[in-house]
């Protein structure tokens, strides 16, 4: 089992993340070798970038073809940052490796319209390969808020379809008064060392969420769900919550977890929303699935990493590397791509950036 963090440790590590965010970009020349982030990255760029959209959520695999496929969200920019909600849809890109620059090809799930699941959005994608079909994981939602965001799963036997979309939501919210009763979200999928597949679900307590003052209104936690066939049915695990923040101060949470198997162990990368500060990634592991170890910085702020001009004032999240995604080697099980999605560009909305990992302490 792995051993749980106390507040001891938490306030500990908050004070490293308060050092970091004073220190800017020196910081890593404070940390002692054991503090230094998981992956030591060097930046390829803002691979992706289209005029008129934001893009957001960029999930890498390796194609047949030996190219880098890349499923990302991407809505108007009209919409302003916000229009991830209620006009978001999915599309894929290609490129001949990850240092080159990615080329939009197909839309891939649009929102549908009235009367169905994901009627308003469609977001999130996570795109896995399990024996010889794609699964492409993805939330939809039905009346552009929150509260309808559903995990859903289509499935094609090529990256380029035809695409068997759901008629019906994959992972629904718990019952009223539950610690998930808000929504699912934030998929993340790994084959699990039971046999079993692990669903992992990010969701908050809708109460909690319409009575709290603040920037962050409500503590979003992950759940973990199981099923004996990638497709489903998933039933969610009795330990639920696996990862529980919202005993520490301040309201500390996180959230864009993705999740790999290496060595026997089971990663998480996931995006900070306070226990270091709200501008890195967080990394855990765990052996079951259920029990993980206090967080560890993943990865520095954007500006420890990249140069860039002083966006507009709307772009108010710049300088941080949100939903991170990691393209794995070809081996199935070596980080080698940190893939995220980051404010700014050349047309000054969001766009994709990625890392090549030089090492990790593994």
């Amino acid at each position: 089992m792995e051993k749980p963090f106390t507040r001891k440790e938490f306030l500990q590590t908050s004070a490293l993340g308060m050092a970091a965010v004073f220190f800017g970009s020196s910081f890593t020349g404070l940390l002692s070798s054991e503090d230094k982030p998981y992956f030591n990255l060097k930046p390829i760029g803002r691979s992706l970038q289209l005029e008129g959209y934001y893009i957001w959520c960029s999930s890498p695999i390796w194609g047949e073809d030996g190219k880098v496929h890349l499923f990302y969200s991407r809505w108007k920019k009209e919409k302003g940052m916000g229009g991830w909600l209620n006009g978001s849809e999915i599309c894929r890109a290609e490129a001949n490796s990850p240092f080159d620059k990615f080329e939009h090809k197909q839309v891939i799930l649009a929102p549908r319209g009235e009367g169905f699941w994901d009627a308003t959005t469609c977001h999130n994608p996570l795109i896995k390969k399990v024996g010889d079909q794609y699964l492409l994981f993805f939330m939809g939602n039905s009346n552009g808020k929150t509260n309808t965001k559903r995990i859903g799963l289509a499935t094609s036997k090529s990256l380029d379809g035809d695409w068997t979309r759901p008629d019906q939501p994959l992972l629904l919210p718990g019952k009223e008064g539950s610690w998930d009763d808000h929504c699912t979200t934030n998929p993340a999928f790994v084959k699990g060392n039971d046999g079993k597949y692990w669903l992992f679900y990010k969701s908050w307590n809708t109460h909690e969420y319409e009575t709290q003052k603040g920037p962050i209104r409500g503590n979003r936690k992950y759940g973990l769900a199981k099923s004996d066939s990638p497709l489903g049915p998933y039933k969610k695990v009795s330990e639920n919550p696996v990862i529980d923040f919202s005993s520490l101060p301040n309201n500390v949470q996180l959230e864009d977890a993705f999740v790999w198997k290496q060595k026997g162990k089971y990663h998480m990368v996931a995006r900070d929303m306070g226990f270091f500060n709200h501008e890195f990634g967080l990394h855990l592991t765990t052996k079951d699935g259920i029990h993980w170890t206090k967080p560890e910085i993943a990865y520095l702020n954007m500006k420890s990493y990249v140069n860039e001009p002083t966006p507009p004032k709307n772009l108010n999240r710049f300088g941080r590397l949100e939903r991170p995604m990691i393209l794995l080697d070809k081996d199935g099980e070596t980080p080698r791509f940190l893939f995220g999605a980051t404010q700014g560009g050349e047309f000054e909305t969001s766009t994709t950036f990625v890392f090549e990992i030089m090492s990790s302490k593994n």
